[in-house]
């Protein structure tokens, strides 16, 4: 039984150019239908898994769920505490961008039981901000996590490198600043370019360069480093935590266990059966209105397959697979699934093997997606 739960709150300012994420933009007249739609689905949700157990994590995504005006973000604060039963330790997560979040929202989170706040920051660099189509400016965002920490001690940052136009020593900038603030975790990323996105166009008309990968390569090395020395652990590629602070909502994720989903294009994955709603924010509406179903996508999960994926997300750990703990919960063995891969990458030194477990050797951090790709086959 799922001991998690997602919920997609897709409004936001503005779509920057590299998000490819299910958003809408400038459409505010719909919050009210949404708050409706999101209420009816969690209700359902609680009606056909039948009995749920309070859950260890809620994790509330975008979109900018703060970009709801005050009273819109109280209501549906009040929507999740009437439908969602958390543990009393849970941990709660809410995204924010710093142009929302308000001493009155803050306020608001607090109250009503939010822990912990994932700030999109991406970088404390003024023109690179510029670049990225983000609306706030560097010294603005390193008030905002100041305030925001002295409300919601459990501060996460989201970080984006390789950039275009940007150096190694403009992105040494961004980290060391990073450091020095009261963060307890910080997500780093690697730019990229989906299609469908403006970034994606404007590339391909070469109106937007990208960064060398020799570039990006030091980039990611050097926040492993700055990030370690300041007491921010590396425990997955992408994820840095101080003690007691990794993010136990993503390690759902990372370590295979099931979790419960609501909003447009949110994904849950129950019983074995991953479903996805509609991406589009008013066809998920209409759906739900109309008293259908928002699933958009439904696949049931084989055994292997759910090893496999297992594998593939595990091997992003720093502490890498439980070999006993993944053939428990799937009843495959990885090493007999994938024998043959695991040889070529223990050989080509991506991977070794510590008594129980498989782990990313220190070259094989950098071909994170590589090995994962072999087992998922």
């Amino acid at each position: 039984m799922p001991r998690s739960a997602y919920v997609h709150v897709p409004f936001c300012r503005h779509r920057c150019g590299y998000c490819n994420f299910s958003v809408i933009a400038d459409r505010d007249d719909l919050i009210r239908r949404f708050l409706i739609a999101i209420d009816t689905e969690l209700q359902f949700i609680g009606r056909h898994a039948q009995t749920i157990p309070p859950l260890d994590t809620l994790f509330v995504g975008g979109g900018t769920p703060t970009h709801l005006p005050t009273d819109s973000l109280e209501r549906f604060l009040s929507i999740l505490c009437n439908r969602v039963d958390l543990q009393p330790d849970a941990e709660w997560s809410m995204e924010a961008n710093p142009e929302d979040i308000t001493d009155e929202k803050l306020a608001l989170l607090a109250d009503y039981g939010v822990n912990r706040l994932s700030l999109g920051i991406q970088s404390f660099n003024d023109r690179k901000l510029r670049t990225l189509d983000r609306s706030h400016s560097g010294e603005y965002a390193e008030a905002t996590i100041r305030r925001a920490a002295q409300v919601i001690p459990n501060v996460s940052i989201d970080l984006i490198f390789a950039a275009p136009g940007e150096s190694p020593a403009d992105w040494h900038r961004d980290i060391r600043t990073a450091a020095s603030l009261p963060i307890k975790h910080v997500s780093t990323y690697a730019l990229t370019f989906e299609k469908g996105t403006s970034f994606w166009s404007r590339r391909n008309r070469g109106t937007l360069t990208t960064v060398d990968e020799s570039d990006e390569l030091a980039m990611y090395d050097d926040a492993r480093n700055v990030f370690s020395e300041a007491g921010l652990a590396h425990y997955e590629i992408s994820n840095f935590a101080r003690s007691g602070f990794r993010c136990r909502h993503n390690l759902c994720y990372w370590s295979g266990d099931g979790w419960y989903a609501a909003g447009p294009g949110a994904a849950a994955f129950v019983d074995g059966q991953r479903v996805v709603n509609h991406r589009s924010t008013t066809t998920y509406l209409k759906r739900i209105e109309n008293g259908e179903s928002p699933i958009a996508e439904s696949e049931k999960i084989s055994d292997e397959q759910a090893a496999r994926e297992s594998a593939a997300f595990g091997v992003r750990l720093i502490d890498g697979i439980d070999l006993a703990l993944l053939a428990g919960r799937t009843g495959i063995p990885i090493e007999s699934l994938c024998a043959v891969e695991l040889d070529q990458l223990l050989e080509q030194g991506l991977i070794e093997r510590v008594e129980h477990r498989i782990k990313l050797t220190d070259r094989g951090i950098h071909f994170a997606d590589t090995v994962a790709s072999e087992f998922l086959g």
